[in-house]
């Protein structure tokens, strides 16, 4: 029974690490609604990346620290790939205050879609014409979202939703930067080496603009709140880089594609449930076409995909 587990793991063990990222991703946003209602922006990037930065700095410097030679000469890839990163979480969680988690994470699947076609173009990966459609479908679902959810809105949300639908958008291409490059440098590095450089650049560089006072009141829900978004950016982050390493790009990308499935489930239940600490409804008709289109869009892409 363990050699067939282990089998099989080993078979699909970038398909397994994305599924992971792809269950944090899914509540990732809905953490976040709420932890912005007490902290700023820029405060909540800075945390996070400092937490995962110092979680994976101490691991090294006791099992491995041999590899912190690459603080001496960073490569200049990586470096970017930190710019990239960096831009997505603060553009993310600008758009998603702006927004709600169900828009930002339906805007946000930009990023894998452009990931896979990346895939194909750059690095060569096969695509068939099944999947070609399936990039299609993806996309006629995002048009279809954005476009019904401006339907009903007052000029003054509508102008905001924009500025949310863009600043999603943008995120969505520095999370693009990102993984391309980090598809490339895990060739010749260590992925979690990489993950700790790249989470420095941004600790370092939004240091000066975090309000740390504001860390002094919390309470313990609040301090709960920010811990489990600095967890699931070791997790999340630490697996993608990993499923890179044993799988196709146009894999990874379609498979964390499918997170928006978690949240929406979630927003339901929490709108059933009546919570007050989230604002809460639930999608109409066509908006919810669009979604499930973007959704089934990847389905096609993985079930058709070649080996």
């Amino acid at each position: 029974m363990t050699t067939k587990f282990n089998e099989f793991f080993i078979q699909y063990r970038g398909i397994i690490y994305a599924s992971i990222t792809a269950l944090f991703w899914g509540v990732l946003a809905i953490a976040l609604k709420v932890t912005l209602q007490f902290m700023p922006t820029v405060n909540i990037v800075w945390f996070r990346f400092t937490v995962a930065f110092l979680s994976l700095f101490i691991y090294f410097l006791f099992k491995a620290p041999e590899k912190l030679v690459i603080f001496k000469k960073p490569p200049f890839l990586a470096i970017l790939a930190a710019f990239g990163l960096s831009f997505n979480f603060i553009a993310f969680t600008v758009g998603l205050n702006l927004t709600n988690p169900n828009t930002a994470q339906i805007v946000i699947q930009i990023g894998p879609i452009l990931l896979g076609i990346i895939g194909f173009v750059v690095y060569k990966e096969r695509v068939n014409r099944v999947q070609i459609f399936g990039f299609g479908v993806a996309f006629v679902g995002l048009a279809l979202f954005y476009l019904n959810q401006l339907e009903g809105m007052i000029q003054a949300k509508a102008d905001v939703f924009n500025q949310g639908f863009f600043w999603i958008f943008g995120a969505a291409i520095g999370w693009v930067l990102y993984a391309a490059l980090q598809k490339h440098l895990v060739k010749s590095f260590d992925p979690q080496i990489l993950n700790l450089l790249i989470y420095a650049v941004p600790a370092l560089l939004l240091f000066p603009f975090a309000d740390l006072s504001l860390f002094a009141n919390l309470t313990i829900g609040q301090w709960s709140l920010l811990i489990f978004l600095a967890i699931n950016t070791i997790v999340a982050y630490g697996f993608l880089v990993v499923a890179f390493k044993y799988t196709q790009v146009n894999k990874v990308s379609v498979i964390i594609s499918l997170n928006p499935i978690i949240t929406f489930f979630v927003m339901a239940l929490l709108f059933y449930m009546d919570v007050s600490w989230i604002e809460t409804s639930l999608m109409g008709l066509k908006t919810f076409i669009g979604a499930l289109l973007i959704i089934v869009g990847a389905i096609v892409i993985i079930h058709f995909r070649k080996n």
